[in-house]
């Protein structure tokens, strides 16, 4: 038998996995400032592109915590 839908606490666990996605953007961030003179050129570039994949993932997830907290009223 499947379990009920308990949305009670999705909004915490999105939440969650922000604070987790942000935290790995403000690394990779001081890693590029720190070391950008001694990687190479496409090291950087998948960096940087791997950062605006996860600005695309919070933004997603910012939609979704919306539409969370409305189904919640």
């Amino acid at each position: 038998m499947a379990k009920p839908d308990n949305r009670a606490d999705n909004v915490e666990h999105l939440q969650k996995n922000m604070n987790h996605t942000i935290g790995n953007m403000e690394e990779a961030e001081q890693y590029l400032a720190e070391h950008a003179d001694e990687i190479s050129p496409q090291e950087k570039q998948q960096i940087e592109a791997k950062n605006e994949r996860r600005e695309q993932s919070l933004q997603s997830s910012r939609s979704e915590i919306q539409d969370e907290s409305e189904h919640q009223q």
